[in-house]
């Protein structure tokens, strides 16, 4: 299955081979690597590719895999679909339960097998034997004795999915003593057991990590999570708390089926609705079933579905296929133990979660069923990139995220009274370029490959292309590439201490070069060459796999023993080196045009102009944000960043001074619709959005737009000033309209606020700078 991998998936993927290799390399067995990455980042797909990408790099190395689900639930079975569908065939995969109950002697040179460690482990309390007839000592061969055949043949590499489930991960340290793999596979969002630090500096463990934001940016899983948005709205005192947070799911779901629509999409956004697993669970099922009915969603026609222990609607059917599934008729879906950790439903989008006792605690492992995006990217319509929670219980504890960014909103700020709608033309698009090499690179690559050695598109006749090349003086019939090891060199005792420079010698030996040198040789090379694309990371990937597309299309590496390996080598042979790398210049000098035009048409389709006004309601997590107190602020209670600068909280001081002269104030934030933003070019024809910091409505009817800045770190002379002149010209444009505004940068100097507001922006004129008077 071919699968478009997202930048930061491509370069866990490299990253995950090239240490497990190296932990290969290394004496002994038990030695881990643990994957860290955030839920919804796709980490069984990317565990997948590394399964099929190491498996071509090391055809000398004999491997094989047990893939093992810790908990309860068919999680296992989802594992094995998804790895089938990744693999479409090779590598095989298995379930333990039907391959091995007692036929079979050993795992086969990469073949995959998917365990579910929590029905093999149970043991009788008394004698401690094993109750699973598959761990079992007997007549036949018990899967105990199937790793230990295995292990005399090839290493075993050992993936542990969800690794953090279990109290102190005890099952995850049963597993590295039964099973006894070479290497140790951890992957997990929030993993218990963490590498010793001393074993990753001797490169006997590893640790892969993936940054919750680089998720987020990548439209995988939302940006936020928002508990009980306008409940207020719905209910009053005498409202019964149950039918409330029914009701308000029950709206939000239908407003996203009609943005989704408005978006072309035809995701059906699911209600999952969690009952509470005491006695008083049953009323719950029967209060929720009638309340549907009411509007029409019932288990007959489809709409509703209940999985629970001992009750399960037809319309799930036995393997659950439904899930993936985003335009699925199903739109409320009952449970009442917690869903499956790793269970990927991607079209949930609210979560009902009723009171259970009298605190609720709220973190990523709770809420994570409803994080993930269902299209793999994030919408026009910002409220389509937010997920739901509604719930009833009396109090909520939200549970301070360490990993991931403190995504879940559970204190609310209303806004006030006094604010009356603005209507500010805003600007907002999806960020388009991280400065990477990406995919269109490969046919440009193969025209400039082709243009230099005379190709023609003859991608066919392998072996007439060879001989093209090797009439070319490239050396392409390579079964070992060698460089030169100095050789013989001596250093007399006497002058240790007068050792100085380059070392040399008269000989040298001609060796072999290990595989791992190669492959580091080749992804440097590139790196040399890489020219104005400074994003390294996710650039490498895209390249590697540019020269690989080409020797498979014109010179048939597909069909070769050792198809990177050797690429690589003749990539990198003497005679061929520096043709190549004059290729690959040439390659990146012209592919900037279509970058740039990529990067272009990517801004066009994303950007959008809107009438911008301050939410009425915003929410708000009491990690990131602290309760600030200040007599004018748009919202109540007042909510900020912790993160702010110290510039910022000096402006909001002299704010709150002068709050006689102000209706209201308002803090900014960055890259969502619901904050307020400014277009602007730097350098010229290079896109931005400028998000001004603060946004002032005086009493006598002006609006101020302010962006604070240190009076030491002005920056005249680039973005700094690229946005103080296009915030001028659009005061100017707005006020045309009856708009009413002023402001520009703002500075604190000595203990008076000064602004900018010059249309040639000049930080270090003193006449352009004005008192920002308020008295």
């Amino acid at each position: 299955m071919n699968i478009d991998l997202k930048p930061y998936q491509e370069i866990a993927v490299d990253e995950l081979i090239a240490t497990v290799k190296k932990l290969l390399e290394k004496e002994g067995q038990k030695k881990v690597c643990v994957f860290q990455a955030p839920t919804g980042s796709g980490k069984t797909i990317m565990t997948a590719k590394f399964i099929e990408e190491i498996t071509k790099e090391l055809v000398d190395e004999d491997l094989c895999f047990v893939w093992v689900s810790i908990g309860k639930g068919d999680l296992h079975l989802q594992s094995k679909r998804s790895l089938e569908e990744v693999f479409s065939g090779t590598p095989r995969v298995s379930l333990v339960e039907e391959e091995f109950s007692g036929g079979r002697e050993r795992i086969v040179r990469n073949e995959v097998v998917v365990v579910n460690w929590e029905k093999l482990r149970s043991k009788d309390s008394k004698t401690g034997e094993w109750k699973n007839i598959l761990m079992k000592d007997g007549e036949k061969i018990n899967f105990r004795d199937v790793l230990t055949k295995t292990r005399e043949q090839r290493k075993i590499i050992l993936i542990i999915d969800e690794s953090h489930i279990g109290a102190t991960a005890e099952r995850t340290n049963e597993l590295r003593e039964e099973i006894n793999a070479d290497v140790i596979l951890e992957m997990s969002a929030t993993p218990k057991i963490q590498p010793d630090p001393r074993d990753l500096a001797r490169g006997t463990a590893g640790f892969i990590f993936i940054e919750p934001k680089e998720v987020i940016d990548q439209g995988m899983i939302k940006k936020e999570l928002i508990i009980n948005e306008k409940i207020d709205k719905i209910g009053n005192n005498e409202s019964d708390s149950q039918e409330v947070v029914l009701e308000a799911a029950y709206q939000k779901r239908q407003e996203l089926k009609k943005l989704f629509t408005k978006e072309k999409s035809i995701v059906n956004p699911l209600v999952l609705i969690q009952i509470p697993t005491a006695e008083a669970g049953k009323d719950k099922i029967k209060a929720v079933k009638e309340f549907l009915s009411r509007k029409g969603i019932t288990e007959k026609n489809g709409k509703l579905a209940i999985w629970l222990a001992d009750e399960k609607s037809a319309a799930l059917g036995p393997k659950n296929e439904w899930v993936r599934d985003i335009d699925n008729e199903i739109e409320f879906l009952v449970f009442k133990q917690a869903i499956d950790t790793g269970w990927d439903c991607p079209r949930a989008h609210i979560l009902v979660k009723f009171r259970e006792s009298h605190s609720e605690t709220f973190e990523i492992q709770t809420v994570g069923r409803i994080l993930r995006m269902p299209e793999q990217k994030h919408y026009a319509n910002e409220p389509l990139n937010v997920g739901y929670i509604y719930t009833n219980v009396q109090s909520i504890i939200v549970k301070k995220e360490d990993y991931n960014p403190n995504i879940i909103k559970h204190l609310k700020g209303v806004r006030v009274e006094e604010y009356k709608p603005i209507k500010l033309v805003s600007y907002y698009k999806a960020r388009a370029d991280y400065g990477d090499i990406t995919s269109s690179f490969t046919p440009v690559f193969e025209k400039v490959t082709c243009e230099h050695f005379g190709l023609k598109g003859d991608h066919a006749f392998f072996a007439q292309n060879v001989k093209k090349l090797e009439d070319q003086s490239m050396v392409l019939d390579i079964k070992k590439y060698q460089q030169d090891i100095i050789a013989n060199a001596k250093i007399e005792g006497k002058s240790f201490d007068e050792i100085k420079g380059k070392i040399n010698s008269k000989e040298y030996a001609r060796l072999t070069i290990a595989g791992n040198d190669l492959q580091a040789l080749f992804e440097q090379t590139i790196k040399n060459n890489l020219g104005s694309f400074k994003n390294i990371k996710r650039s490498v990937p895209k390249v590697k796999t540019a020269i690989y597309a080409w020797f498979r299309k014109y010179l048939g590496a597909k069909e070769w023993p050792e198809e990177a390996i050797l690429v690589q080598m003749i990539f990198l042979h003497n005679g061929n080196r520096k043709r190549f790398e004059a290729i690959l210049t040439d390659a990146i000098e012209t592919y900037k045009a279509v970058r740039e035009k990529e990067v272009k048409k990517r801004i066009e389709e994303s950007e959008q102009w809107y009438d911008f006004d301050v939410e009425p309601e915003s929410f708000f997590n009491k990690y990131a944000d602290e309760l600030v107190d200040s007599k004018n602020y748009v919202y109540r209670p007042c909510y900020l960043s912790t993160t702010r600068l110290d510039p910022e909280r000096r402006f909001e001081e002299f704010l709150n001074e002068n709050a006689k002269k102000i209706v209201w104030w308002w803090k900014n934030g960055e890259n969502k619709q619901s904050y307020f933003g400014i277009k602007y070019e730097y350098p010229i024809g290079v896109i931005h959005t400028f998000y001004p910091d603060y946004l002032v409505r005086f009493t006598n009817g002006l609006l101020g737009i302010f962006e604070v800045k240190d009076s030491g770190d002005r920056d005249g002379t680039t973005y700094t000033k690229a946005k103080a002149e296009k915030l001028q010209k659009y005061i100017k444009g707005q006020n045309k309209k009856s708009k009413k505004l002023f402001g520009g940068v703002a500075i604190k100097k000595n203990s008076n606020w000064l602004y900018n507001d010059s249309e040639k922006y000049n930080d270090a004129d003193p006449k352009q700078w004005k008192a920002l008077d308020l008295s």
